[in-house]
């Protein structure tokens, strides 16, 4: 598959199109392809009775195959009939770029299969959570356009470092995890240091919130009512083990509300308790009540303090229309009304998502600090809708040098060099030889370079990450980078089990075919298989399982008249020769043998 090929690639702004990768489908193994059809076949049998109505039909219509991991290609092109596409992305992603995504109604799918030794449970993402887990709901409208407005509300939210740290430890834990190369050393390290970045979380964040609400609603949310709910959460559907056990009575189920937010999790062990929708137009309403306590709605002291306290990238919207987007670093206030903000690290100024004219980070690559407010000469009067004229009226013009004052008391003094404006709205004031000053406390000096005082009267809205996203850079999307899968070689036993695994996949397929075939010699074939297995590959209980079903269900044999399954089921489906967590599933991988694809 070539990225480049992809429609939802092209369509992408550039700074999303670093997250996307190949897909290189040739990588997956024999083995892989069997570990993602058992979870398929477990799925299906298990979530017609406890899904969401839609599943079945939505693994069909965003051509998803139960026999084979699924071409992400193919399932850009499908999903493009619901409105959405798919792209590869490279594992975890940052959660900025995660939401952006989905603000463009895009999936990011991460390429990588768990292994069947993680069969039950992955803590890093995989293409079963995402492909099978999130894209079969997306063909309810309703829940669509829920996904829909959340990221586009979610890529508002403030994050805060301490979410990034988290993020981060996250990440490298899940990696570690899933990569058969790491030892138990690296594993022990990953672990302490997520601990320590949990532990340094002192207040949940705007992020946090909404992601709470995520993790309730599209991860572990349930539909339909208390008395007879169903399963549509992406981390659900991806569990067949967790999937059965959230219906124990040990778990408590909660009349979803927006009361969820306040409910945390522990993304490495099963959900306590799961929050119950009765449609999914109540995660709607849940949404436009979170909404209206947000900083972009919110705006005003608030808001900025809430930046503040985020330490992290954030975009302060006035009145005007101006944006800036920086790194909230101090502001003053009188009576709950803010006059002035300081910014630091890179900062952006922009109008309606777009970066101003000369004004974008490389001019202000350290920080930027504007008063603003009513200004003393006009009270009456919104600045940005002065005329060139007006302006001159109030002793202001291109050239000389001029005294402006705001109520507030602070005071501009300096030669005005230019003026910018948008849309015939003045946006900002480009001062020389310029002092910002309050009662004596000075706050910009000339020897600082030119002054840029953008224009507004108040703060309407403060929300997470820059205005223009494509000109402001990746530096606060976060980091890309992933820890490599496994580095070294499938050694020589691997190689020969995925020829076994193939052998199997082969005569499966030729048999669905319903090609012509010699019943003795596919028996003699089966029970050479088996007894390969069972001498060689005892941890094998997929592969045996696979034996089974093609006896059962395709062949229509008995599986207990040969002496080959009798003495596999002794030593590889032995339940009691593999850890606790494989016995049930092959338990259910049995009773399912019978059942045809």
């Amino acid at each position: 598959m070539n990225k480049n090929n992809l429609k939802t690639y092209q369509r992408l702004p550039e700074y999303l199109k670093e997250y996307v990768v190949e897909q290189n489908y040739e990588k997956y193994t024999p083995r892989d392809h069997a570990t993602w059809r058992f979870i398929m076949r477990q799925a299906r049998a298990y979530f017609k009775d406890h899904a969401h109505d839609l599943y079945q039909l939505g693994l069909e219509k965003t051509g998803i195959s139960i026999s084979k991991i699924p071409n992400i290609e193919h399932m850009d092109e499908v999903l493009s009939d619901f409105g959405w596409g798919a792209v590869c992305v490279c594992g975890f992603i940052p959660p900025l770029a995660f939401l952006d995504f989905q603000a463009h109604n895009v999936l990011p799918i991460a390429a990588d299969m768990r292994t069947l030794e993680h069969l039950s449970y992955t803590p890093a993402p995989d293409i079963v959570h995402e492909a099978a887990g999130h894209a079969p709901i997306l063909v309810d409208e309703s829940f669509a356009k829920f996904l829909r407005r959340y990221a586009k509300m979610a890529r508002k939210a403030i994050f805060s470092n301490e979410d990034i740290r988290l993020y981060e430890a996250i990440r490298k834990l899940s990696d570690i995890k899933e990569n058969p190369d790491s030892s138990e050393e690296d594993i022990l390290k990953a672990e302490r240091d997520l601990d320590q970045a949990s532990n340094e979380i002192t207040w949940v964040s705007e992020a946090a919130q909404v992601t709470r609400m995520y993790w309730w609603t599209a991860e572990y949310g349930l539909v339909g009512g208390m008395d007879d709910p169903k399963i549509y959460g992406a981390g659900l559907l991806s569990s067949i083990g967790e999937s059965i056990d959230c219906f124990a009575k040990n778990v408590k189920k909660v009349p979803f509300s927006i009361k969820c937010i306040e409910q945390s999790y522990d993304i490495t062990k099963p959900q306590p308790q799961l929050f119950v929708a009765n449609d999914f137009e109540e995660l709607v309403s849940a949404l436009e009540e979170l909404e209206k306590t947000m900083s972009f709605s919110r705006g005003g002291i608030h808001a900025v303090k809430v930046g503040k306290r985020a330490q992290y990238l954030t975009t302060t919207q006035f009145d005007s229309g101006l944006m800036v987007s920086g790194e909230i670093k101090d502001f003053v206030a009188h009576n709950d009304k803010v006059s002035f903000i300081s910014w630091q690290g890179p900062v952006q100024l922009a109008y309606e998502g777009c970066q101003l004219d000369e004004q974008g980070s490389d001019r202000h690559p350290l920080g930027f600090s504007l008063p603003f407010g009513k200004w003393a000469s006009c009270p009456g009067q919104d600045p940005s809708l002065l005329k060139d004229s007006e302006l001159e009226g109030l002793g202001i013009s291109v050239g000389k040098t001029c005294t402006l004052r705001f109520e507030s008391k602070f005071q501009i003094v300096g030669k005005v060099k230019k003026f910018q404006r948008h849309d015939g709205k003045l946006l900002v004031i480009v001062w020389e030889d310029c002092t910002v000053e309050k009662e004596g406390q000075v706050y910009f000096d000339p020897s600082w370079g030119d002054f840029d005082q953008g224009v507004g009267i108040e703060v309407t809205s403060v929300f997470g990450g820059p205005a223009d996203w494509q000109n402001y850079g990746s530096y606060n999307l976060g980091k890309a980078s992933t820890l490599p899968g496994r580095m070294s070689p499938y050694t020589p036993e691997e190689v020969e089990l995925f020829k076994l695994y193939q052998n199997v996949r082969d005569l499966r397929s030729k048999l669905e075919q319903g090609k012509s075939y010699d019943k003795t010699e596919v028996l003699n074939s089966l029970d050479e298989l088996a007894r390969v297995i069972s001498h060689t590959y005892k941890n094998e209980w997929v592969l045996g399982i696979e034996l089974v079903e093609i006896i059962e269900g395709l062949l229509q044999e008995k599986s207990e008249s040969f002496e080959f399954i009798k003495d596999l089921k002794k030593t590889v489906l032995n339940e009691k020769s593999h850890p606790s967590w494989v016995a049930p599933f092959i338990k259910r991988g049995l009773d399912l043998s019978i059942v045809n694809d």
